[in-house]
């Protein structure tokens, strides 16, 4: 029975001391990577070690630690399945695991609360940094953090109320080039189908469609507006509900890759994907394969990743000059969808 409750524990740093034949000082010394034990014992001690896969605890490992640094960072995202995250967490852990440092993610699915939920477990647990994309209005709950040491970047969207470094994409102009380009091909009626209007994202990308719209000297049709679309569902509904009412939209500006999910099957089911164009922000998986091609303002999700990861370790590294704020550059790439003239 004592060998059946041996196998069902995890071995201890007493277990390894008994096995290699020394005190317990001299395992923790030699898991710990301190001076003081010879040569001779520290072998005894790392092939007991090995030969009971012993794992030291890490949060007693950072109590030993005078930074207290625990190699870890968290990774909140609106939804870790959404491929732009998917993409931007890639880069992220790309840039942490040859500094051995772990990423724990999580999704916020827009949710203030999760958000502030997240933040406080993940704040116990000591995480050495935060990457953040803001779900909420106000970010000032994370000050608390700030000033126990825990660095702080945001990504995708600038924290409200909280002076922090952020990486974001240049929406504005990103919405603004997806309009120049169907108003190039003759469109002056665009519907603008978006996230809810309370996202930095959904509001920037909302701008830069009424900037194009003006360059182009056509008038918002505030018929033509569709915002707080969260699912290609939703988006699917909308674009039916525009293109089967009277003066429909000769094209579309969906301003997030699940929206023009949505769009895309809605133009199928009716066979107007020939006939309507559309223009999409943010690219996603075989949109080069579909015919044709949807044409999309292209977000980078892996620089940002890198240089807020680059970020977030310079802070980290005792960085303490002023927050600063990162532009990552879009680019529009044309496929077909976006070309299409009116009819």
């Amino acid at each position: 029975m004592e060998a059946l409750v041996d196998r069902a524990r995890r071995p201890t740093m007493r277990d390894v001391a008994a096995r290699a034949g020394v005190s317990f000082k001299t395992v923790s010394r030699v898991v710990n990577d301190e001076p003081g034990v010879s040569p001779q014992l520290a072998a005894r001690v790392r092939s007991a070690v090995e030969a009971l896969d012993y794992r030291p605890h890490p949060g007693a490992r950072v109590l030993r630690r005078t930074d207290r640094r625990t190699a870890t960072i968290a990774l909140l995202l609106e939804d870790v399945a959404n491929p732009f995250s998917a993409a931007l967490a890639r880069a992220v852990e790309d840039e942490a695991v040859p500094r051995g440092v772990v990423v724990f993610s999580a999704s916020l699915d827009e949710d203030p609360g999760r958000e502030r939920g997240f933040v406080r477990e993940f704040g116990a647990r000591h995480v050495d940094g935060l990457l953040l994309a803001p779900a909420g209005d106000d970010q000032s709950h994370l000050a608390a953090e700030v000033r126990a040491g825990t660095a702080v970047v945001c990504v995708d969207r600038p924290a409200r109320n909280l002076d922090v470094d952020s990486v974001v994409s240049t929406n504005v102009l990103g919405a603004r080039d997806g309009l120049r380009h169907l108003a190039a091909a003759g469109h002056r009626r665009v519907a603008f189908l978006g996230d809810r209007p309370s996202i930095d994202t959904a509001r920037r990308r909302f701008e830069g469609y009424r900037d194009g719209l003006a360059a182009a000297g056509a008038p918002v049709d505030p018929r033509l507006v569709v915002h707080d679309l969260r699912t290609p569902a939703d988006a699917d509904g909308a674009v039916t509900a525009l293109l089967s009412g009277p003066r429909p939209p000769t094209a579309l500006f969906t301003a997030q890759n699940m929206v023009t999910v949505g769009a895309v099957r809605a133009l199928r089911r009716m066979g107007l994907e020939h006939v309507v164009a559309l223009v999409g922000f943010d690219d996603f998986p075989l949109a080069d394969l579909l015919s044709p091609g949807v044409t999309v303002v292209a977000q980078d999700p892996a620089a940002i990743g890198r240089i807020a990861a680059g970020l977030l370790f310079s802070r980290i590294a005792g960085d303490a000059g002023p927050p600063r704020t990162r532009l990552v550059p879009t680019t529009l790439v044309r496929r077909g969808s976006g070309e299409l003239p009116p009819p």
